[in-house]
């Protein structure tokens, strides 16, 4: 893992409780700055393996493995400086006029570089700590000392706080995890708060404030038209500019390989050991987004492949990884599309096998994360996937959630009066069904959804939770009805307890209040934005769980500039059946790749259901004993015998939404793994100055979360 923190204290720190900054020999001190404060027994508090960027009375240190280019200060003045952490493409003039623009109140150009980066400007005693648009790079705050601490990573400001488990937010990740209402901006830390997605954490002597920096579309005004393909131009763009910028940066070779093992070729003795070969690659799924990336990094110039002298010895070509699950079939046509695609001479392929030992479930052991993630019941997979990558490996995650379009987004287009272009989702969904009512069903759903005002939708949805009505979509006509809400249960809620979910339905009733008329956006762009910040906070969960050592997995469809672009595509081009495939094929065929395979963009999403599922049968034993004496139970949020009757019942074959399963699962591994967990983040403190000091308390009565929900609950 990898973040960075610091803190805005109320006052300059002066005296006993400072030590020089030069003690702890951080990079970017200069005379006359300190950093670090006096803990319960005297010590100098300072994070564990960090550097320090700069000293008190705010300092700011960068933790973990960064890489020298990864990590970048420019200074106008002893109290004016920028530091970006991450892939930036700005040169260090961009980054002085960007600095100097935010010392007058603009934040937006601090996100508008290439790349996937944390900007933090200090002018004076003012501290700007920029989030990104998606998620994947968040930011957290919590008062302490009398000022605020802040992170990109919650645990280390859990240790410092010594926080406990906020059940509340717990409950809500697996009653209605797609509602931002419900989860608001709390984390799995009682009092560690999360800033929303596009926005800033300003902190001036320990006062913060929360702000904006991204336009929202309003409700008031239809959209403004956009032309399709000045649209998907920019996206061409902006993506062609963020894979640049990773073949821009400096080259990384991991550890030197010790040696030849017998019978084992070079890759192999790598991936067995745990580390990825030098240079460049890419995922080669066979799908669209993976391998415009591909095609588009190994077509650029610049040297995108492995080194000169290491791995293959190829020089130029791009090492493209694709992934065979001989345990589920169902994938032939997806790897020949990738078979043919690999035949670039710029691309150099390697497809790596897994069998009952990669399937989801297979392997529950793991590192402890920084919050909990489905993805954690396949990391053990993804990690043999990665393991034969590259130092600096492209994956196509996110492009599904910036491009495709969210069911709600149908309401959207009746709110613009664009009915006409209903016609071709429609007709889709008609197909997929069979049925004649399917046009009337989704009409009326939609229409409903577009004069539901935002507070009615989640008091509807909190109605639905406190009286436990879950429906089961079946199909993809039932899917779209189901997301043609404001917000719907997770498919975790069925297992949940009754105090559990009347704990999750007064935080979504508090927030309705709170929220007034609504977030001002329509409900597909709101259902949209809050989907992707899903799935970028479960990538970054994934990137921890199967972190290989050396290698940095790059997703440009999640930089800022990328997400963007794809926010300015028409709502009525991204609602046509096929429109991801389109788009990323025009995207390449403007690029200079017009050769694609035939079938190039089709859906594979059975084949992730069919792993799962048989992931589940082969470890339903494993799983059954996991949740004999859950920390769930204890937390008052699941009844133990439930659970396990549902995972017998999926095993055998029972059409019980997995997702559900694989929620309750992954957060029960979370907190197993974080109870168990040794030290702290920090050092300098005693023992006792951790997370979750005296673990979970068994409890049979309501959950209490420590937000306004409980408070509310209390009263």
């Amino acid at each position: 893992m990898r973040w960075l923190v610091g803190w805005s204290s109320a006052a300059a720190a002066t005296g006993p409780g400072t030590s020089g900054a030069r003690a702890h020999g951080g990079p970017g001190t200069y005379a006359g700055e300190d950093a670090g404060r006096i803990g319960h027994d005297g010590e100098t508090l300072h994070p564990v393996g960090s550097q320090l960027l700069w000293g008190d009375p705010d300092p700011l240190w960068a933790v973990g493995d960064w890489r020298p280019d990864e990590v970048r200060v420019v200074r106008a003045d002893a109290r004016t400086r920028i530091a970006v952490l991450g892939t930036c493409g700005a040169t260090d003039e961009q980054l002085r006029v960007g600095l100097f623009a935010a010392r007058g109140g603009a934040l937006r150009h601090l996100t508008a570089w290439p790349g996937s980066y944390t900007a933090i400007v200090q002018v004076d005693r003012r501290i700007t700590v920029c989030g990104d648009l998606a998620g994947a790079r968040p930011v957290f705050h919590t008062p302490w000392a009398g000022g605020t601490a802040y992170a990109t990573a919650a645990l280390p400001l859990a240790d410092l706080v010594e926080a406990n488990l906020d059940f509340g937010h717990l409950a809500a990740l697996l009653a209605a995890p797609d509602v931002p209402a419900a989860v608001h901006d709390s984390t799995p830390y009682d009092g560690v708060r999360r800033i929303p997605p596009g926005h800033a954490l300003i902190l001036r002597a320990g006062a913060r404030e929360i702000a904006g920096y991204e336009q929202v579309s309003s409700l008031a005004v239809a959209a403004v038209p956009a032309d399709p393909d000045s649209a998907i131009d920019a996206v061409r763009d902006a993506l062609v500019e963020a894979v640049r910028t990773r073949l821009s940066a400096p080259r990384h070779v991991p550890d030197i390989d010790p040696g030849p093992v017998p019978g084992m070729g070079p890759a192999a003795r790598r991936a067995a050991r745990g580390m990825p070969a030098p240079g460049i690659g890419a995922d080669l799924s066979g799908g669209p987004a993976s391998g415009t990336l591909a095609l588009l990094a190994a077509g650029l110039p610049g040297m995108p492949g492995t080194l000169l002298g290491h791995g293959t010895g190829a020089g130029e070509r791009l090492l493209a990884v694709t992934f065979n699950d001989l345990a589920v079939g169902g994938r032939e046509a997806e790897l020949e599309r990738a078979g043919t695609l690999a035949a670039n001479p710029r691309l150099h392929h390697v497809v790596v096998t897994g069998a009952e030992e990669t399937l989801p479930y297979a392997d529950l052991d793991g590192p402890l994360t920084d919050e909990p993630g489905p993805s954690l019941v396949t990391a053990a997979r993804h990690r043999a996937r990665l393991a034969a990558g590259s130092a600096d490996h492209f994956t196509g995650y996110g492009a599904r959630q910036v491009l495709d379009a969210h069911p709600a987004r149908l309401a959207d287009l009746l709110m613009d009066r664009k009915r006409r272009h209903l016609v071709r989702p429609v007709a889709a969904l008609t197909r997929a069904d069979g049925s004649v009512f399917v046009p009337a069903r989704v009409y009326g759903a939609a229409r409903r959804l577009a004069r539901t005002p935002y507070r009615a939708g989640v008091e509807g949805l909190a109605e639905r939770l406190m009286h436990r009505r879950f429906d089961d979509p079946g199909g993809a006509v039932g899917a779209s009805l189901a997301a043609l809400a404001w917000g719907g249960p997770g498919p975790a809620a069925r297992w949940l307890t009754g105090e559990a979910l009347a704990e999750v339905s007064v935080r979504l009733q508090s927030t309705a209040h709170r929220a007034g008329g609504g977030p001002g956006q329509r409900p597909g762009d709101y259902r949209a934005r809050a989907a992707l910040a899903r799935h970028a906070s479960d990538l970054r969960v994934l990137e921890q769980a199967a972190e290989i050592r050396s290698q940095r997995l790059h997703a440009p469809f999640l930089d800022n500039q990328v997400v963007r672009a794809c926010r300015a595509l028409p709502e009525t081009l991204r609602v046509q059946p096929g429109a991801r495939a389109a788009i990323l094929r025009t995207v390449l065929k403007s690029s200079g790749v017009a050769d694609l395979p035939a079938g190039w963009g089709a859906p594979t999403q059975a084949t992730t259901t069919a792993a799962a599922r048989a992931g589940l049968r082969m470890a339903a034993d494993p799983l059954i004993a996991l949740f004999d004496a859950p920390l769930l139970a204890d937390a008052g949020l699941i009844e133990a015998r439930v659970v396990r009757k549902a995972l017998r019942a999926a095993a055998a074959g029972e059409p019980l939404p997995l997702d559900g399963l694989a929620d309750l699962v992954s957060l029960e591994l979370w907190l197993r793994r974080l109870l168990s967990r040794r030290g702290t983040c920090w050092t300098g403190t005693p023992a006792r100055a951790r997370a979750v000091p005296a673990g979970i308390a068994p409890q049979r009565r309501a959950v209490s979360s420590g937000g306004e929900g409980a408070d509310l609950a209390a009263r």
